[in-house]
């Protein structure tokens, strides 16, 4: 039936391609998407009968190119999937919604690699129903809105029922049996999963192919090392688990095989679900799950707000039932899911997005019920998968965009990855000290910086047996260095400012927010020229939609060496969070880092149990579980050299500063400065 249908469908759109039947404005944009899918039956026979994977790496480059030539940045301008250029072609009331279908149905590239030919079908049918409105004419802007929202309220329980299966179920092996199979020494294995493959994959396996075993093994084993001592550390029993669910970018196979290895011996078996390509089942522009090269993020961009042509209260209702009745199926293995490993890259070209009023957005009533969306999801999720026996682990590598230097920065990369967690344990443990004395720390910003603000800290009533801050040595957040809290919300007040940042693979430029008491009172960057669109740009990307967050942890960087390698090479604008927070004071809006988890006892290496593991806001959960989480954790940092001071003031008004312009001042945390005083060094020198 699922063949007899694909068939049936394709026969039809061969037939759209030489038809006359639509007028001539809309006739160039299915006579297009018309080539595009035929383009993916030509994939799906060569995928069948085995000859693509016989092809050279000439051959399996040129099927990539033509698979993703339409959405590359020399060719989007001119592209149905850019909204910018739907709406100039086809009209204001068309354009966005054909640009969307059109995006939806790119989604068969890499269904045609996975075998699903049932979505190629209901794709195909979508297309074929949409053209047959436009053969007399053009019609009703509500019937093709109607077509589009019963496609997705209809097929809900297929895009997202599989989604959570391939959360969860190992035997939804795609990912993990090329990486098991293949010969890695071969990198035309990159061309087996349907991702976009750029220099950037290419060139990682090779250079990952060069390194010795034991490096590599290095590599794997402080992963899954991390991912296991974050079940140690926080109490929780990892022989009651039996899955893990790892992340990565096309290009680490070798070390990722190494840590499945290392992961089954643990009694895990991987989950590794490919970051979702519709707007049934994806969330904004962020990249969920293992994925190629990113072909061009202003595409994801455009199309992050996509479910506003379809979200409404019933859609909402509908698809929390498909998830809960998923859950409820797999209920014994839900239960089994220890949380994701996730291995991140850095080093590509900062993207800076533009914002075009052609894109689809949400309205203000689509807001609310997106926000109740995940408000209830998560707590549907966390249902089968408890936050509390849950964990997880993250490691960041960079890739070969990132400069000449790319196997130096590898190298040291490792190296930093790698640091002695005892040493920083003891360094550390000496700022909780110090720490643990105060009422409140001051954070004051030097120079250009306008950082002035006050983090009102939790009163310890034993401080023989109790602290505040967690003694952070590398298990969940790879690399080592950093102490962290959730503050008081109330108390804390003042202006968090930095000159640049990268979020959630944004830049942000001139960056201020204003807390009082704990909660974002007021926001503004300097992205674009008018005020509404930095407002509108931190909301969507920061406050996610949320009119305010709550300042959910306080923590500071203490990975010297990191700092000083960013310096020496020139790439503090290409790290990403993980390592960027080890390397200053940080401050996340949203949720705590004990999100779901707060009533697990957690404790630091020298036994003392962290007591600040929740906020006013988080504290709801006893009475309203929509109102304690927010469902995001937004680490912003402030690089050393905009630095003036961090000062713990005590009850009695004293004062013991902590960093000055820069520096440890603290005694017994004075070698962390030797990588900043070996960098300036050679500076001078140089």
């Amino acid at each position: 039936m699922i063949e007899e249908r694909y068939e049936l469908a394709v026969g039809r759109i061969r037939e759209i391609r030489t038809e006359q039947t639509v007028d001539g404005v809309f006739r160039d944009y299915f006579q297009k998407v018309a080539d595009f899918v035929i383009m993916i039956d030509e994939l799906k026979s060569v995928l069948s009968d085995g000859s693509y994977y016989e092809l050279r790496m000439d051959g399996l480059k040129e099927w990539n190119r033509r698979l993703y030539l339409d959405i590359l940045q020399e060719q989007y301008e001119r592209s149905y999937a850019n909204p910018a250029y739907a709406v100039k072609a086809l009209g204001e009331e068309y354009g966005a919604r054909l640009s969307f279908l059109y995006t939806e149905l790119r989604g068969m590239i890499v269904y045609a690699f996975e075998g699903r030919t049932e979505y190629l079908d209901i794709l195909m049918e979508l297309f074929i129903e949409i053209y047959n409105q436009f053969e007399e004419g053009a019609p009703e802007v509500k019937t093709i809105q109607d077509i589009l929202y019963w496609y997705a309220s209809d097929y809900c329980d297929v895009f997202v029922a599989d989604r959570i299966r391939e959360q969860i179920l190992p035997e939804e092996s795609f990912a993990a049996d090329i990486i098991r199979e293949s010969d890695l020494s071969d990198i035309r294995y990159l061309y087996r999963f349907g991702e976009y493959v750029s220099e950037n994959e290419r060139k990682s396996a090779q250079y990952l192919s060069s390194l010795p075993e034991e490096t590599i093994q290095k590599m794997a084993d402080v992963f899954t090392e991390g991912y296991r001592t974050g079940f140690v550390n926080t109490g929780k029993d990892l022989s009651k688990k039996s899955v893990v669910n790892i992340r990565y970018t096309l290009g680490f196979e070798r070390v990722v095989r190494k840590a499945i290895d290392n992961f089954e011996k643990m009694g895990l078996s991987p989950v590794i679900y490919r970051a979702s390509v519709s707007a049934l089942t994806k969330r904004q522009h962020i990249k969920i799950g293992y994925c190629g090269g990113n072909p061009n993020p202003q595409y994801d961009y455009d199309h992050r707000h996509d479910q506003g042509l379809f979200l409404d209260g019933r859609f909402v209702e509908r698809k929390l039932e498909v998830i809960k009745t998923a859950y409820e199926r797999h209920k014994a293995e839900a239960a089994q899911f220890a949380g994701p490993a996730c291995m991140e890259v850095f080093g590509e070209k900062p993207f800076v997005p533009e914002a075009k009023p052609e894109a689809v957005r949400l309205s203000e009533k689509q807001e609310e019920l997106a926000l109740k969306f995940d408000s209830r999801q998560n707590q549907i999720t966390n249902a089968y998968i408890r936050g509390d026996e849950r964990s997880y682990t993250i490691i960041a590598w960079p890739v070969p965009e990132i400069g000449e230097d790319y196997e130096d920065i590898f190298g040291e990369i490792i190296k930093i990855n790698t640091l002695d967690a005892k040493v920083y344990e003891h360094v550390q443990q000496t700022l909780i000290d110090a720490l643990d004395q105060g009422e409140y720390v001051r954070i004051l910003g030097a120079g250009k910086n306008r950082t002035d603000l006050t983090v009102k800290l939790r009163a310890l009533s034993d401080p023989e047996k109790e602290t505040v801050f967690e003694n952070c040595v590398a298990d969940v957040n790879i690399p080592v260095g950093e102490v962290f809290t959730s503050p008081v919300l109330e108390g804390t007040n003042g202006v968090l400012h930095v000159s640049k940042v990268y979020l959630n693979e944004l830049q942000f430029r001139d960056l201020e927010i204003q807390f009082a008491n704990g909660m974002i009172a007021d926001y503004i960057c300097g992205n674009f020229e008018r005020e509404l669109e930095n407002k509108e740009y931190i909301r969507d990307n920061i406050l996610h939609k949320h009119p305010t967050l709550p300042l959910g942890e306080f923590a500071i960087g203490t990975n010297t060496t990191a700092y000083a390698a960013a310096k020496r090479y020139g790439i503090a604008d290409k790290l990403p969070i993980l390592i960027a927070e080890k390397m200053g004071p940080h401050f996340a809006v949203g949720d705590t880092c004990y999100s779901w988890s707060e009533d697990v006892k957690v404790y630091n290496p020298n036994g003392k149990e962290i007591i600040a593991r929740d906020n006013s806001v988080s504290a709801l959960r006893k009475e309203d579980l929509s109102k304690a989480y927010f469902h995001c954790h937004t680490d912003i940092t402030i690089p050393y050299e905009e630095l003036k001071s961090i000062s713990v003031v005590t009850k009695a008004g004293e004062e013991i500063t902590l960093l000055k312009d820069g520096k440890f001042v603290l005694p017994g945390t004075e070698t962390l400065n030797e990588p900043l005083k070996k960098m300036e060094e050679s500076c001078m020198m140089g």
